[in-house]
């Protein structure tokens, strides 16, 4: 190995033993309010719709 290679590998396991970062959890929509976007999208897309 030649030393670029032993600086990279060592620092590939340092970077492998790092922690994950960690994404706020938010909190779930209600699926009415799902429902709702869906059907407001739908009015948009339909022939004829007015914007």
């Amino acid at each position: 190995m030649t030393r670029i290679d032993k600086r990279f590998s060592a620092l590939s396991d340092r970077m492998q033993r790092l922690p994950a970062p960690g994404r706020p959890l938010a909190s779930p929509e209600p699926v009415t309010s799902l429902l709702a976007k869906v059907d407001a999208a739908k009015r948009r897309y339909q022939p004829g719709a007015t914007r």
